[in-house]
Order: structure tokens, then C-alpha cells, then sequence
């Protein structure tokens, strides 16, 4: 990669795939100008849910996170550009949708703050983490 090119991981959610809206998704990185060098559709196993959300796992709002986004198909990305972790972050908005800023994925598409849509990244030290889990042959 060049000086200044980063890779996120995003997770398209179960909530996202289901509404038929990965498509659209996908279509705002693309017209930002990200890349995408990796995609899979696929359910997150229990497992792997651990993992992923190792810093949450003794949290309350862990178990109920889990069966959500272990409960039905998902697509996991890898996404890459200059600044890509921020600027991805940027485009999907507030955690919660219904305080999310209208243009953002979230402020745009959710009313839910745990079907909210997207996962990214929050941090390089967090996406080389999540590519690994999610995309060993990246690594």
C-alpha cells in the first residue's frame, strides 16, 4: 500500500443485508473513492462474535449485540484509501441512527442504535486486528 493508504474492516450487518441495502452501501465508498480489497457474505459465528467484540464480552448489552449480529448473513469488507478508517467512520455516522447526522449512512438508512447498519473500525490498531480475524489470507 502507499504512504497514507489505509484499510478498515466494515461489517455490513444482518439488519443491513436483509433490507436489501448493501448495494447502496457499498456505492458511497465507491463514489468517495475508497476500494474494496476484500468481501464475503457470511454469518458470524458465536465464536468469532467473541472474538470481534473481545473488549465487550462481560459488558450488558453484549449478549443481545451477539444474537443480533450472529442471527443471519452479514457482508465483511475490507475497505481501503487515504485516511480510509476516519473518512469511513465519518460517512457512517453516530452510533445511534436516530441522532446521526442526515448524509451519513446511519442518519440516512437506521432508526436503531443496535441495528444500526455498519461496523468500521474504530482505529488502526482495531482494523489490523479485525482484517486478521476476518481476512487471515490479508495478513
Amino acid at each position: 500500500m502507499s504512504v497514507g493508504v489505509e484499510r478498515t474492516l466494515v461489517l455490513i450487518k444482518p439488519d443491513a443485508v436483509r433490507r436489501g441495502l448493501v448495494g447502496d452501501i457499498l456505492a458511497r465508498w465507491e463514489r468517495k473513492g475508497l476500494t474494496i480489497e476484500a468481501m464475503t457474505l457470511r454469518t458470524m459465528s458465536a465464536e468469532l462474535a467473541d472474538q470481534h467484540y473481545a473488549d465487550h464480552v462481560d459488558r450488558a448489552f453484549y449478549p443481545p449485540l451477539k444474537e443480533f449480529m450472529t442471527s443471519a448473513p452479514l457482508v465483511a469488507l475490507v475497505i481501503a484509501g487515504d485516511q480510509a478508517i476516519s473518512v469511513v467512520r465519518g460517512m457512517i455516522g453516530a452510533t445511534d441512527g436516530r441522532a446521526a447526522a442526515a448524509g451519513t449512512i446511519r442518519g440516512d438508512l437506521s432508526l436503531s442504535n443496535r441495528e444500526n447498519l455498519v461496523h468500521a473500525s474504530d482505529s488502526a490498531a482495531s482494523a489490523a486486528r479485525e482484517v486478521t480475524l476476518w481476512f487471515p489470507e490479508l495478513t
